[in-house]
């Protein structure tokens, strides 16, 4: 009996460009969501969410991971991205200028209305988030 170790990738990239960091949040959220499924169905209510980060990057680390979140425990596809990305958070009445803040909302699919497949988890590998000359750019890969 023999056996060799093969390398496997079980992961999908999302690649996007968009006129400004909030738009570039959602075409990224809606690359999520295209790694999730091949159909969305036009059911599902409107939810918002918050998330602020200590950095860019970290903001859309967490947004996305909440994303997968949403997904889990609401056993909903978050679809249809809105998002306003902001820099400096007023905290208890403070205002913290290093930190970003996506304010956002999703229609959420009921998870028995679609063929989803499972996305684990976002990952920092390779994730590129950066302006350029005339858009901003962002690379995601997400462990499925």
């Amino acid at each position: 009996m023999s056996y060799e170790l093969r390398d496997h990738t079980a992961d999908i990239a999302v690649e996007a460009t968009a006129p400004t960091l909030s738009a570039l949040f959602e075409a990224l959220a809606e690359g999520f969501t295209a790694a999730s499924c091949d159909a969305v169905p036009a059911d599902g209510d409107r939810f918002d969410l918050r998330v602020t980060a200590e950095s860019r990057e970290a903001l859309l680390f967490d947004y996305l991971d909440q994303l997968v979140y949403e997904r889990d425990v609401r056993e909903v596809l978050p679809v249809d991205h809105e998002c306003v990305v902001e820099a400096g958070t007023v905290e208890a009445g403070a205002v913290d200028p290093d930190a970003w803040t996506v304010r956002a909302s999703a229609r959420g699919v009921p998870l028995d209305r679609v063929a989803a497949r499972e996305i684990k988890a976002v990952t920092y590998s390779e994730m590129t988030l950066e302006e350029r000359e005339d858009d901003w750019y962002g690379y995601v890969v997400f462990d499925v």
